[in-house]
């Protein structure tokens, strides 16, 4: 645990050699650590976000968040900048996965940087941890209640967005995923779906399922907030990223 870091907004190389917007949080000192980077929920950018974003600082981890929404909204509020990312379907994987390496180049560039870089989503960013998991050099995951990563979105729902079934095969990093039993989206049988296939597939995750817990639990801003699901579920990424990060 450090309690001394720095955080400041930056610009990162994004998707096609797009400059976007980043929230970079670090640890003083320059000792090699880690990196993670954090992909915000559906609500967007926002201080909730950045607050996760120095939390993995005080962890002792160099942390970046990409604002998945710059292009659409410079400068905007994050519930304006969302609102505009949902009425244009939202982020398509091919940008985010630009955007995600991008991230995970910038932290690696860093002076303190071990080489290494997890990767953590929540909601919408959930499903986009796994898929970068599935496509970029990533050296650990985590899925926080993602969204369609198994099962199909309901009819009318805001976002083009398809599962990650037929990418799921090709998993590069060690996966965690943290589940609520109340969530519908993924439900407790897409987790299962989502388990099945890895297992199959022999692929290495650990998953974690919390009773009474639904969509949203680490979200304290919001009446989602289960603070024994979010504690444990902290203790589990701290663990998670201390034994692949190396930190």
């Amino acid at each position: 645990m450090n309690d001394s870091l720095s955080a400041v907004t930056v610009r990162i190389t994004g998707h096609d050699g797009d400059e976007i917007e980043a929230y970079l949080a670090r640890p003083q000192g320059e000792e090699r650590r880690g990196g993670v980077v954090v992909i915000h929920h559906m609500p967007g950018y926002d201080r909730a976000t950045k607050e996760i974003a120095r939390r993995f600082a005080e962890l002792g981890y160099d942390a970046i968040c990409p604002n998945l929404y710059f292009r659409e909204a410079p400068g905007a509020a994050p519930d304006d900048a969302a609102a505009v990312a949902r009425a244009s379907g939202g982020v398509p994987d091919e940008r985010l996965l630009g955007d995600v390496a991008g991230a995970a180049a910038h932290l690696r560039a860093l002076p303190s940087s071990n080489g290494r870089v997890g990767v953590i989503g929540y909601c919408s960013g959930g499903r986009q941890s796994v898929l970068a998991a599935c496509n970029l050099d990533m050296d650990a995951a985590v899925d926080c209640y993602g969204a369609f990563v198994t099962g199909n979105p309901p009819e009318g729902f805001p976002l083009q967005v398809v599962n990650l079934v037929d990418q799921l095969p090709r998993l590069r990093t060690p996966l965690l995923g943290l589940f609520g039993t109340e969530d519908k989206f993924p439900g407790p049988e897409q987790v299962a779906e989502l388990e099945q296939i890895l297992t199959a597939n022999g692929k290495d995750f650990e998953f974690h399922s919390y009773e009474g817990a639904g969509h949203a639990f680490f979200s304290v801003d919001r009446p989602s907030y289960n603070v024994a699901a979010a504690n444990d579920g902290w203790e589990r990424i701290a663990a998670f990223y201390a034994k692949h990060l190396g930190a």
